[in-house]
């Protein structure tokens, strides 16, 4: 998107804009230590109070981009660039926010900067105006930020959406809280599945690096492998920093094609390591490595991963012969001379889905959670996480991964 454009919204949230009808925005103060609030102006003119409430929570920053009078730090071509994944999230909203209004749909709904000082979003959190709140929906950052919410849901008895972070953030007996983004284990889980499938008779190279996060991902792995009929032939591999060609070649099979998986999150080590691959990957035969939902924002066009076969999990995927997607695409195009990102379809997504299961069925979302008739772009498989200790429900997650193949950085395959 333009910056002129990213401006003068920015600066339209920091003034606390009001969308007409059935939206609006009361993002916390900035440049001050009073309480946060929503602003005056929107509780007394805008707030309906027969309809129902959603706080969206989105990491906006505007403290650090407007000064204590209200001022933007920046000059008119400059935006912050730690802005800009929150702004996305809450354009995405505003499009749903225009799809509700045109169905005929009455919500009032907030948004908040999540990344207000924290004295102002305690207050915020524990004030009567906020405890009219009917749902939450949250692009978060932080295992710290997905407690907090929580537990103010779980206070409310109110559902809380985490439409990004995929962190369970250690919550236990809260079937208020809604994983969007599946958990490092379920992506393992389904990854373990995915080749079970695809390439069961196979033998597969794990290659790793050190590390407490990696050493998680192997006893996932080897978890789910006791509870599993078919057991794959995993061979793990642990490769030093800086590692080259030479290192990997050994364990390479010069016949036929290798299956490999990338052990690690860890975005360098999975560029290095893909293009290492590339190396002794052949057009007619090529190589395959299977990879980390990390890799979404990795560009594999470029020519280091020429003739290398690249799949990843991922638990959005938006089709390019959507049609909504499609108009998507093109209106960002023509207004802002830009495509929209992944935060857009997600903020997007997330309010007209949930705004409709809210209106339908109260605050009460459990039961109706399998509902996909309000989906838009992908599909959704959310699910009760059962506690094996205690047998009860500690929340609700989001099972539902695609595998994405791309050659040359072109998708080929979604599985």
């Amino acid at each position: 998107m333009t910056k002129k454009w990213f401006v003068l919204l920015f600066s339209c949230l920091a003034m606390a804009w009001v969308a007409p009808v059935s939206a609006q925005v009361t993002p916390a103060p900035t440049g001050t230590t009073q309480p946060a609030q929503p602003m005056q102006p929107v509780l007394t003119q805008q707030t309906d109070s027969g309809r129902q409430q959603i706080a969206i929570f989105t990491p906006l920053f505007l403290d650090s981009a407007f000064d204590v009078t209200g001022n933007y730090r920046y000059d008119a071509k400059t935006f912050p660039k730690q802005s800009s994944a929150g702004l996305e999230f809450w354009e995405g909203a505003e499009l749903a926010i225009d799809s509700l209004q045109k169905e005929g749909i009455k919500l009032d709904i907030h948004v908040y900067d999540i990344k207000a000082p924290q004295p102002q979003m305690d207050s915020l959190l524990i004030s009567e105006e906020f405890k009219s709140t009917d749902l939450i929906i949250a692009q978060v950052t932080s295992a710290n930020e997905v407690a907090k919410l929580a537990t103010v849901a779980a206070t409310l008895d109110i559902p809380f959406i985490n439409a990004n972070y995929p962190s369970d953030a250690a919550i236990q007996n809260n079937p208020h809280y809604v994983i969007l983004n599946p958990t490092l284990l379920t992506h393992c889980i389904g990854l373990y599945r995915f080749l079970q499938k695809n390439y069961s008779l196979s033998d597969i190279i794990v290659f790793r690096k050190k590390g407490a996060t990696e050493d998680r991902i192997r006893s996932y792995f080897t978890e789910f492998e006791k509870t599993t009929a078919v057991k794959l032939k995993l061979k793990y591999v642990t490769l030093e920093d800086n590692f080259t060609q030479d290192k990997l070649q050994p364990y390479l099979n010069s016949d036929n094609k290798t299956i490999c998986v990338a052990g690690s999150l860890d975005a360098n080590f999975a560029q290095t390591l893909c293009s290492q691959l590339a190396l002794s990957s052949d057009a007619s035969n090529p190589n395959v490595v299977i990879g980390m939902p990390t890799w979404d924002q990795i560009d594999f066009e470029k020519s280091q991963y020429k003739n290398l076969e690249i799949v990843y999990g991922t638990p959005f995927y938006v089709n390019p012969a959507n049609k909504l997607a499609t108009t998507v695409q093109e209106n960002f195009k023509n207004e802002f001379y830009a495509r929209p990102s992944d935060m857009v379809f997600r903020g997007f997504e997330s309010l007209y889905h949930f705004g409709h299961l809210l209106i339908l069925n109260g605050k009460n979302l459990g039961s109706s959670l399998s509902d996909k008739k309000y989906m838009l772009f992908g599909e959704f498989d959310i699910q009760p996480v059962i506690n094996r200790a205690t047998m009860t429900l500690d929340y609700f997650e989001n099972k539902k991964l695609y595998f994405v193949k791309k050659v040359d950085g072109v998708v080929k395959t979604v599985y």
